[in-house]
Order: C-alpha cells, then structure tokens, then sequence
C-alpha cells in the first residue's frame, strides 16, 4: 500500500472551475474546496506565459525558478491589490521625454505582439517616459515593470511621491540590480530574456509619479539606442503580487478565499496527520494558516508566523491550545514540506524531512469538519503557492513521514505515491 492509499484527503491543484478546486480525494467530491474571487486574475500558465483566469475560477500558477517554467502548478491565493497606472501596456499613454514610443513591436511576456519599444532621441538629456498615480500619502509601495534589453541593456526605474524619490537601476543583459536609492530592488527572471525589475519605496504624498529611464537617470547624448517594456504595476502593500493590467484606469484585483473541503469523515479527532507543500508569497510577519477546524473551539493548523522565516504548528481543543510548536527556515519563500502528526496526547512537527519538535501532554481536538485556507475565524488568510495538502485520518510512522517531507521533486513525490496528474 502506498502513502496515497493512506491518505484521507488528497489536494494537489490539478482541476478547477469558477468556484471550484477539486481535490483528487476523496472520489465523491467531499474533498473539493470552495473558491472565491469577485474579480478575475492573472497566472504564469505550463507554457510559461501571464495569462488571465476569469473571476472566481482558482489559479494554477506555473513557478518559475531562474526563468524555467515549473513541470507542475501551484495554488496561487493573494491578497486584495490595486495597481494604480491607469495604462500599464499603453506606454503611449505616459509622458515622453526625449524618448519615442513604439507600440506592439515584439512578443511580449503574455505571449501577444503587444510590448513597446522606448529608443532615445539625439539629445543630450535624460530620457524617459513617466506617468502620474494617484495612491495613498503613507505605507509602502511596489513599483514593477516587465523589461527586455535591445542595444540598450541597462534601465533605471524610479518613483517620485513628494519626497525624495526611490530608485533602483537594472542590467537586463545579466538580470541583475546595479543601484538602489532611497529603497530596495528586485529583479525576477522570465524566460526569452524579459525580467520584472520592480522597486520598493515609501509613499509620502497622494501624488505619485512612476518613472521609466533608458539606460540611466542621468543625462546621455541619445544614438537611437532601445529597450521593450511591458506591464507597468504599482500597487501598495509589503509585497509584489501577481500582475494586474489596466487599460486607462487603476484597477483592484480582488482577494483569493478556498475554504470548506472536507466533512467529519475525512478527519478523525483522534489522530491523524495535516501536511502542506508551499512557498509563502513574502516574509511579511503575518499569520497564514492552513487548518483542520469545527468552526468554532477545535483546530489543527500548520502554517507562517509573525516571526522572520518561521513555519509553526498549533493544536487547539476546546479554546485551549495544547501545542505550540515551530521552526525557522532559510528563506519561507521557497518551497518546503511541513506537517503535524498528532495520536494519543503526544503532536510532532515535521519539516523537510526531520522531526523539528514536539509536545508529549496535548489533549486531542473534540470536533474536525473542515479544511480550510485560513483561519478558524475567517482571517490569516494562507497567502502563498501551494503544491499539494493531503490529510490522513491515522498517525503515520516515523519513517513514512520522512518520506513525504523529503521529497526532492514534485514529479519525484508522484512516483512515490503512485499516481499522475493530467
């Protein structure tokens, strides 16, 4: 028998349909998760390509890593986003200085001829293209531009709110950041030589500006010399989220609920296992939890906490906590295997293939009737791309939960547990 046999619920994001993700097990639908989503979305699809995914229908991302799209998908939840450039593709819309704008010369990240060429002029000056924003006057902000080198094989992006402003300078020849100022800078590979360089700042005022500079901020003698550009994003918040288009306004991508798997069958109060595979989208010091519920007193959970690279587990019956047990990893964005075995008093937390630690004087939950991506309250919504969550109704050996938190590979995990995903 193998580990899948075992397994009283299966979820590895592989069906879907608007308000719907299935779940592999159980076979009569009781596993399937409820989805919501009031507007539609974009997701990296197998192809490697930013496509939209109509409201309400859950989205099976494709990770990429260093550029090379991933062999299976991921759960993508985020939260609710706004990106605040009214034309994110229509850089004819933004203000041109010493610098022409060509629409739809090449294929761009979404797969259409529809990314822009900026070539600068003869003159001795900066040369930009910029667009005003209207945003909140405090907190934190993500400014991100999907760029491609042509003759021209450096950029600097910039935002301006009133205060000196945050800017980040980019080499798209090696997808790497040459300067910051007054922020910090990311730089995301996408295949086909394009990168999404964003910028991290503060906002000072409700007026902002967003800044695009071939080649640099200062000012160059232009030789004809270009760049593409694609998919223009500011949006307020601690972390980058999937891009949103526009198209002469801001427009709000709505926030991604799945809730409601399961029934008291697939769960036994008595022992069991809940284990996840997942990234979590930032380090951002917020609770995100995949639980095991009643709706009410009763909860198993796994999942991030408010402390820096740190993945816990907690054991609660009857509104008393009865474990509480954690461990810090290298980086939560990246993807790791996690779970909570839990049988006769005692709970053990596993990660990444060892046994990280454990409670031996835990009293076992009265009531199990849900799965959800979120809290037993409604909040810590499990922010992240997520592999797979598989639940058992018995507690498993030492040795087999080895086995599951170590797998090197999904494709690796398939084989084991014999079974494939179409």
């Amino acid at each position: 028998m193998s580990l899948y046999d075992k397994a009283s619920l299966v979820q590895i994001p592989s069906g879907t349909k608007a308000g719907t993700l299935y779940s592999v097990l159980p076979a009569n639908g009781d596993g399937d998760f409820t989805h919501t989503r009031a507007t539609s979305a974009t997701r990296v699809n197998k192809d490697g390509l930013i496509e939209s995914v109509a409201s309400g229908v859950p989205r099976l991302d494709y990770p990429l890593i260093d550029g090379v799209v991933q062999d299976c998908p991921a759960l993508l939840l985020e939260p609710i986003r706004s990106n605040k450039i009214a034309y994110s593709e229509g850089f004819n819309n933004w203000a041109s200085v010493f610098t022409a704008v060509s629409l739809n010369e090449i294929v761009s990240p979404d797969g259409g001829v529809n990314a822009t060429k900026l070539t600068d002029t003869s003159d001795s000056s900066t040369h930009r293209i910029q667009i005003g924003n209207t945003t909140s006057s405090s907190g934190s902000f993500f400014y991100s531009i999907f760029l491609k080198k042509g003759t021209l094989t450096t950029v600097a992006l910039s935002v301006y709110s009133g205060a000196n402003a945050a800017d980040s300078k980019f080499d798209l020849d090696n997808g790497s950041i040459v300067s910051t100022t007054n922020g910090t800078a990311e730089i995301q590979e996408y295949g086909n030589d394009w990168y999404r360089c964003i910028v991290k700042g503060t906002l000072a005022s409700t007026s902002t500006t967003t800044y695009i500079y071939l080649k640099e901020k200062e000012s160059y003698s232009g030789s004809s010399q270009f760049l593409y550009a694609w998919g223009g994003q500011l949006e307020e918040g601690s972390y980058p989220t999937s891009y949103i288009p526009t198209s002469g306004s801001a427009v709000t991508r709505n926030a991604d609920f799945c809730i409601d798997a399961g029934t008291s069958a697939e769960f036994n109060t008595s022992e069991g296992v809940l284990f996840v595979e997942s990234a979590a989208l930032a380090d951002d010091l917020t609770f995100r939890q995949v639980t095991l519920n009643d709706s009410g007193s009763n909860t198993i959970l796994v999942g991030y906490r408010t402390n820096s690279n740190r993945i816990y587990t907690q054991l609660v019956s009857n509104s008393v906590s009865q474990a509480f047990l954690s461990y810090d990893v290298s980086d939560i964005t990246e993807f790791h295997k996690f779970c909570i075995k839990y049988s006769t008093n005692s709970v053990h937390f596993w990660v990444d293939g060892y046994k990280r630690a454990s409670e031996t004087s835990a009293t076992m939950p009265l009531a199990l009737t849900d799965l959800d991506f979120q809290s037993t309250t409604g909040s810590a919504q499990f922010y992240a791309k997520t592999k797979q969550v598989m639940v058992f109704n018995e507690a498993l050996t030492d040795s087999e939960l080895e086995q599951i938190t170590s797998w090197t590979s999904f494709g690796e995990m398939a084989k084991g547990q014999l079974y494939t995903i179409e």
